[in-house]
């Protein structure tokens, strides 16, 4: 060949635009090629098999990241935030995002710290999973697991009542839940009610918000302050005086009675409610001590909930007792499908 030419047989290929790197990026700064994920926490391969869903990510894995989820809608409102319904980009894994703004009372912002601290540490299935809590911009932001059913007081509002198979197998996924907040973790709820009850179309009952719950040195720990909705609140909260773990029995008590029976055990004077919390108060100090009518429910349900509301916490049975009371076995053998149960219902907020 001569000095100058070409050979013929050579081509010269100019790339073509290239793609920028940026469109294989998330927000959060994971690459994504395919079934490839790479960031700092290492490489992850998706499921190539379209009838195998991606790994989901377990609250032990770290990976969640606020810019990787997407908000589809605001499930709930309280305590100085909101709760969304998010769906993780990669996964496609449905979580409850509570966003907190800081820039509120100190007794919210310590709830909110306190509530934190709970998350933390509580490993249950029978309590909600905290996956990650972030701070940013003025912002708590805490990624909690997404029940699909909604909170218990939703679901009364379309079933009105639940029949007693039923509340045996939720009375027990409760108790599970009680039993390991006070003897493993010493915690006292302090706010145990229909709308901290979560459900799922699985079957599964759970205890959320920590917000007012406090944390005691010792099993036999009590507390005196007075926090919490005083609807469900115990006597001996009511009445000023210390408390322990059992004030989250009578809470209980009060929820079950208030699914078996559709109305809320104290009943007020007149149709409109209570004038005021004073004197709903004065009633579950001063007034007896409520009952499951006899002609309506078991002999074995009657007597969970006089275990339970009695107003001497001296003489009221703890989680572990009404774990091994009657009625919480005797429907076992009929196999109460809380799933299917749920899932018939319809609660508004379930996704399935």
């Amino acid at each position: 060949m001569r000095k100058g030419s070409l050979n013929s047989n050579l081509k010269l290929i100019i790339p073509s635009d290239e793609v920028p790197v940026t469109r294989f990026l998330t927000q959060s700064g994971t690459f994504k090629d395919g079934d490839l994920l790479v960031n700092k926490d290492g490489v992850r391969i998706l499921s190539q098999n379209e009838d195998v869903p991606p790994t989901l990510i377990k609250p032990s894995d770290d990976q969640l990241t606020l810019a990787d989820i997407d908000v589809i809608k605001v499930i709930g409102r309280g305590n100085g935030g909101i709760v969304q319904l998010v769906q993780h980009k990669w996964t496609a894994q449905f979580f409850a995002l509570k966003v907190i703004q800081m820039n509120i009372q100190e007794s919210i912002r310590k709830q909110i710290a306190q509530e934190l601290k709970i998350n933390q540490s509580a490993q249950c299935p029978y309590v909600v999973v905290c996956y990650q809590s972030f701070y940013d911009n003025g912002l708590i932001s805490i990624v909690l697991e997404y029940m699909d059913g909604g909170s218990l007081a939703d679901f009364l509002k379309k079933v009105k009542t639940i029949p007693e198979p039923y509340l045996a197998a939720i009375s027990k996924q409760v108790l599970m839940g009680l039993f390991y907040l006070h003897h493993d973790k010493h915690i006292i709820h302090r706010d145990l009610k229909p709308s901290n009850l979560l459900i799922n179309h699985t079957g599964e009952v759970k205890i959320t918000d920590f917000g007012v719950s406090t944390i005691k040195e010792s099993t036999s720990g009590q507390a005196n302050t007075f926090v919490g909705t005083y609807n469900y609140m115990s006597p001996e909260r009511i009445s000023g005086g210390v408390y322990s773990y059992k004030s989250d029995i009578w809470s209980l008590g009060l929820v079950l009675l208030e699914c078996a029976t559709g109305k809320f055990p104290y009943s007020s004077p007149g149709e409109e409610g209570w004038d005021n919390f004073y004197e709903l108060m004065e009633a579950i100090v001063e007034q007896p001590t409520p009952c499951a009518p006899a002609d309506q429910f078991t002999p074995e349900f009657c007597s969970f909930i006089s275990a339970c509301l009695r107003k001497d916490p001296k003489h009221r049975q703890s989680a572990r007792e009404l774990m091994e009371h009657p009625f919480i076995s005797m429907y076992e053998d009929l196999n109460a499908d809380l799933a299917a149960y749920f899932t018939n219902a319809g609660s508004p907020l379930a996704t399935f």
